[in-house]
């Protein structure tokens, strides 16, 4: 019986992490964008960027959908993907916590299309999307927990900072 890939917190920047896959906090555009979308495009350089614009013109001309994910090669990032996730705008007055598993839940399934076995995620929807980092946090383990396909064996959340790092790291303590 599976108990589920290994889920470790890194305090630090994802684009150092040494992983099969980084996920991206990915605006719907691809091209880039501010926080961690752009440091990933920045890190990893033209290689990342020319796949984004493939993908618009042959798939996703008005943008990759929220909650849902996909692959490009990772550049010169320290991995062999980089697998894009466009969070939702957090949202006081609707529910919008399907969108954000989702993106956790896409995001590991395209990682065991990929063969991937060590994937490292954001905080998805935390940073500008305005997403309270507790709940997040809470979504982000228990869909993890939930979702990982066997073959992903190695889950790293990639934390900024201290409050981010103790947010999840309450909710990974927290049993479902």
């Amino acid at each position: 019986m599976s108990t589920g890939p290994v889920i470790t917190l890194v305090r630090g920047d994802i684009t150092d992490q040494q992983v099969d896959a980084i996920v991206n906090a990915a605006n719907s555009s691809l091209l880039g964008g501010g926080g961690v979308d752009g440091a990933i495009h920045r890190r990893g350089g033209k290689a990342i960027l020319d796949d984004c614009r493939r993908l618009r013109a042959a798939h996703y001309g008005k943008g990759l959908p929220t909650g849902q994910a996909v692959a490009t090669t990772a550049g010169e990032l320290h991995a062999d993907h980089v697998i894009h996730t466009v969070g939702p705008v957090y949202s006081a007055t609707e529910d919008r916590s399907e969108l954000l598993a989702s993106c956790y839940r896409e995001s590991l399934r395209v990682a065991g299309e990929l063969g991937a076995r060590s994937v490292a995620f954001p905080a998805i929807s935390t940073g500008i999307y305005g997403w309270p980092m507790d709940d997040g946090a809470r979504i982000a383990v228990r869909t993890v927990r939930a979702s990982a396909p066997a073959s992903v064996t190695d889950v790293r959340f990639v934390l900024f900072d201290k409050a981010a790092y103790g947010e999840f790291e309450a909710a990974l303590a927290a049993r479902p």
